[in-house]
């Protein structure tokens, strides 16, 4: 059976293209803006979290009405993203042990997420 015929297909504007008439990918390119798109995801994970966070120390302080869905959302969540600063120190007034604790809790993951943002373009070689 013959090879069915290639249809020609000209490149774009910003593409190279080679001798036989082919574009050529630049992978270095390529690689480089995913590695940039991922270190930038996990810039925007840990902001999500310290902001999520940051909305639960305001909805304490606040005294943000507990049965509220979105407050309930936010309470459910910083559970997991507290770990083990939820009850790291334990002042007197809880609304200060909630400040205090899910403060550093949100200052955690945008300088953990900060640095590995740091190592995923240092390991892609975009740093």
């Amino acid at each position: 059976m013959p090879p069915t015929p290639h249809t020609y297909q000209p490149p774009t504007a910003d593409e190279p293209v080679t001798a036989e008439g082919r574009s050529k990918t630049d992978w270095r390119a390529v690689a480089d803006r995913v590695v940039a798109t991922l270190a930038g995801i996990v810039r925007w994970v840990g902001l999500a979290f310290a902001v999520v966070l940051v909305l639960h120390v305001v909805f304490v302080i606040g005294e943000a009405n507990q049965a509220n869905s979105i407050v309930s959302f936010v309470a459910n969540a910083t559970d997991t993203l507290a770990m083990g600063f939820k009850d790291l120190f334990t002042p007197e007034d809880p609304k200060l042990s909630v400040l205090v604790n899910y403060g550093i809790a949100a200052l955690f993951w945008l300088v953990v997420t900060a640095i590995v943002a740091r190592i995923i373009r240092r390991v892609g070689g975009t740093d």
